[in-house]
């Protein structure tokens, strides 16, 4: 075919390839010239498995030739964050702690990827163990963002994000643990899907924080988004925590209107610290989504302002808790200098952990120790039951919410890394969607004068994905706002 490859959604790909225009060979080897051409400049990928990825290709191509049914992302290529496994593959999470293990399986959401003849490009990279909010914590070296090479991707799935921005991939996977999908997804300009806890298996990710982590998809389109959901979603029985719930379908109908929805506007995510020209884009959103016949109300969440805080002893609890494997004994690095076994756990947990990663970990083991776990950790349990219930209430009023996905655009490196809590502060409007359990994704809505994207965060209950879709699909078609496959004056990723 004619068109260049790069330029396609994941949905024409896949048709292309099973209609037989394309072969999957050629759509692989497209991509991976693209990465050539573009990834030395924004480095969003650690590993690249580029002759398993055309392997796959052909043996995609060779089941076509067959006259086997094609799965639904035939040939599509995919990439995947680093602390995801993939068997046969190094998982870093990013850390000097993990360099060199290679996994053993592939994680639910990658047979699933698999099955459906995806085919894998190689890994991301993010914030050391998933703990940052701009990809500037990773060990082996910061991605850029493919609108401007000066600012960062957002975090932690930022390579994943760049990637899909650069079109270096239709689809990615990357993991939320309290934002770390929507917020990079708004800084690149890509539509990204966090959704219900539960909802795709966390079989295969290296937890984070296990009552808070869920993995979900970046794509260029609300439409890709929703194939790529509805192939890793479903119950497992690897997952303890899966929900019993089906997968959902593969497209999601887009609506003429909006005709009978209900959007809220959360008062407390129009405060004081939301960077002017976000409002504005936001505003003019909503203004859009009113067009479509959407009833705009006020709402109230009004335990918003201990989100950071209860999240900030509940990840960083949970983050001790799962990094306390990671001694020198089990796998992964060790320090060979050490003379004792305290020497080992001491050594080695100080040289292969980062500075943000020790500094979660030095913040949840204190809030789990004697003497302190009923002042933090448990009252903090308290107040997400708070936070919850703000969300149940306000559902009981209006079908959505929306809001802005981050208070600003993306931010230039090193601009925060010097205050943890103003890069905190990057997530105040993600992670209570985390604390909550619901779905939410990041669509984008817009650019600054700097010709920076914005993205516009909708809310939905619990299990409502494909509301919320619907919702997003409506949006994007009115506004035509898509940087991508689209492209805008200035934009490296050309």
């Amino acid at each position: 075919m004619s068109e260049d490859l790069t330029r396609l959604s994941a949905v024409r790909l896949a048709r292309a390839v099973r209609d037989g225009e394309a072969s999957a060979e050629d759509v692989v080897r497209a991509h991976l010239r693209r990465i050539e051409d573009k990834d030395p400049q924004i480095k969003a990928f650690l590993t690249l498995t580029a002759d398993a990825a055309l392997s796959q290709a052909r043996a995609v191509d060779e089941k076509r030739r067959r006259g086997a049914t094609l799965g639904a992302l035939a040939g599509v290529p995919v990439a995947i964050k680093d602390n995801i496994q993939v068997a046969g593959v190094e998982t870093t999470c990013a850390s000097r702690m993990l360099k060199g293990h290679v996994a053993a399986y592939d994680a639910t959401c990658v047979a699933r990827l698999k099955a459906a003849d995806a085919v894998l490009l190689g890994k991301t990279n993010l914030d050391e163990f998933a703990m940052g909010s701009s990809t500037e914590n990773s060990a082996f070296g910061r991605t850029a963002n493919p609108w401007d090479l000066s600012r960062v991707p957002g975090g932690s799935s930022g390579g994943s994000a760049a990637a899909v921005a650069a079109r270096m991939a239709p689809l990615a996977l990357g993991s939320d643990t309290g934002g770390s999908i929507r917020q990079p997804a708004a800084f690149c300009g890509v539509v990204g899907l966090k959704p219900t806890y539960g909802r795709v298996s966390r079989y295969g990710l290296v937890a984070f924080a296990s009552s808070l982590d869920q993995v979900g998809p970046f794509a260029g389109t609300v439409e890709d988004a929703a194939l790529a959901f509805s192939v890793v979603a479903g119950h497992d029985p690897m997952d303890a925590t899966s929900a019993r719930r089906p997968a959902p379908p593969a497209r999601i109908p887009v609506p003429a209107d909006l005709k009978g929805v209900r959007v809220g506007l959360p008062r407390e995510y129009f405060v004081e610290g939301l960077d002017p020209e976000v409002e504005r884009a936001i505003r003019s959103a909503v203004e859009t989504l009113k067009s479509l016949g959407a009833t705009i109300k006020e709402v109230g969440l009004p335990h918003t302002k201990h989100a950071i805080s209860t999240y900030y002893i509940i990840a960083p609890s949970e983050a001790s808790a799962n990094l306390a494997r990671f001694d020198g004994v089990r796998y992964g690095f060790v320090d060979r200098g050490a003379k004792t076994l305290e020497e080992v756990y001491e050594f080695t947990r100080g040289a292969g952990f980062g500075p943000e990663v020790k500094r979660r970990i030095m913040l949840g083991t204190y809030a789990l120790s004697s003497g302190y776990y009923d002042a933090y950790y448990a009252k903090a349990q308290r107040a997400r039951t708070l936070i919850a219930r703000d969300f149940r209430d306000a559902f009981a009023e209006v079908d959505l919410i929306a809001g802005p996905t981050a208070p600003t655009a993306a931010f230039r490196f090193g601009e925060k890394t010097d205050d943890p809590v103003a890069m905190y502060l990057s997530d105040v409007f993600t992670i209570p969607s985390n604390l909550a359990g619901n779905a939410s994704l990041s669509v984008p809505c817009g650019l600054t004068a700097g010709g920076l994207p914005l993205g516009l965060q909708l809310i939905a209950d619990a299990f409502q994905e494909e509301r919320l879709l619907a919702v997003a699909g409506a949006f994007e078609a009115a506004r035509a706002c898509l940087f991508w496959p689209g492209e805008s004056p200035g934009n490296p990723s050309k």
